[in-house]
């Protein structure tokens, strides 16, 4: 069934493909033969065809329209002549034939005929000129009132346009006044780049001095609780235990003085030195309270 059914398909497609062929070649016929010349010799692809026959089926109607469209005005010009003729044979009856009115009333009439058809009005009543009039001149005062808006349109965009040649005169000065400025700036630039290259330079050795400065002092046993108000107060303690000690050392100097007499000079002479150890003890003591007090 299915065969039978494509083998219809197949033959009802190679009918219409032959359709679609007879008339594309009835109409290129029928289209070099107005024009006096063959149809030139191509091969008939679908797709030519298919495009042929597109072409065709429009050539033909657009053909059939403009056929309706001729068909209508010859009718309208048989109803023109016919009409003119009644109206010649209207005025001939009455006495106002072309040929017998004067030549400045033709040459009105033909002026009022023109003016109407300038007006594009049918007649050439009174009520028509004034609508046609009426017509114009809203028109015309719509036009002005367009280029009212057109003109104020303009002097904003003339204003607008100073000031932008203004504004680009400005710019170019100030570019102009830039581009002087950039020798100067540029030899400044460099001055600062050169000073720049010193500055790192003193940074780098001024980091050098600073660490061996810190580790000079890491060698030497300094400490930050060792500061410059500690080491003021340190020098007024040991300004203060010179001022205790100095009467010891004068009375152990005077025993130099003294008789040989061993024991009486041994027994002072340990005395002083009892009383210097506890003085030295309490030089010790001060220090090591005033080192411990910061922390």
């Amino acid at each position: 069934m299915s065969d039978l059914t494509s083998g219809v398909d197949e033959t009802s497609k190679g009918g219409t493909d032959a359709s679609k062929i007879a008339e594309v070649k009835a109409w290129l016929a029928s289209q070099f033969e107005a024009v006096g010349k063959e149809v030139p010799d191509f091969d008939y692809t679908p797709r030519s065809i298919a495009y042929l026959h597109n072409l065709a089926t429009l050539s033909q109607a657009k053909t059939q329209a403009a056929g309706i469209l001729t068909n209508d005005f010859r009718q309208k010009a048989v109803e023109y002549r016919s009409q003119a003729a009644r109206i010649r044979e209207i005025l001939e009856s009455v006495g106002l034939a072309q040929d017998s009115l004067p030549s400045n009333v033709v040459s009105s009439v033909q002026v009022l005929a023109n003016v109407a058809n300038l007006l594009n009005i049918r007649d050439t009543e009174l009520s028509s000129f004034l609508i046609a009039i009426a017509d114009i001149s809203l028109r015309k005062t719509g036009v002005e009132e367009k280029r009212a808006k057109v003109q104020k349109e303009s002097k904003v965009l003339l204003d607008y346009t100073r000031k932008a040649i203004a504004r680009l005169t400005y710019l170019k000065r100030m570019l102009a006044q830039l581009e002087d400025d950039v020798a100067p700036c540029e030899a400044q630039m460099e001055n600062w780049k050169t000073n720049l290259a010193v500055m790192a330079s003193k940074e780098r050795q001024y980091l050098q001095q600073h660490a061996n400065y810190k580790e000079s002092l890491q060698r030497l046993g300094y400490t930050p609780e060792i500061s410059h108000g500690v080491l003021v107060e340190m020098a007024e303690h040991k300004k203060e235990l010179e001022k205790k000690t100095k009467p010891i050392l004068d009375t152990l100097r005077s025993y130099q003085d003294l008789p040989p007499d061993k024991a009486l000079a041994a027994l002072a002479i340990e005395e002083k030195k009892r009383q210097y150890a506890e003085a030295e003890k309490y030089l010790d003591d001060v220090l090591q309270s005033t080192l411990v007090a910061p922390e």
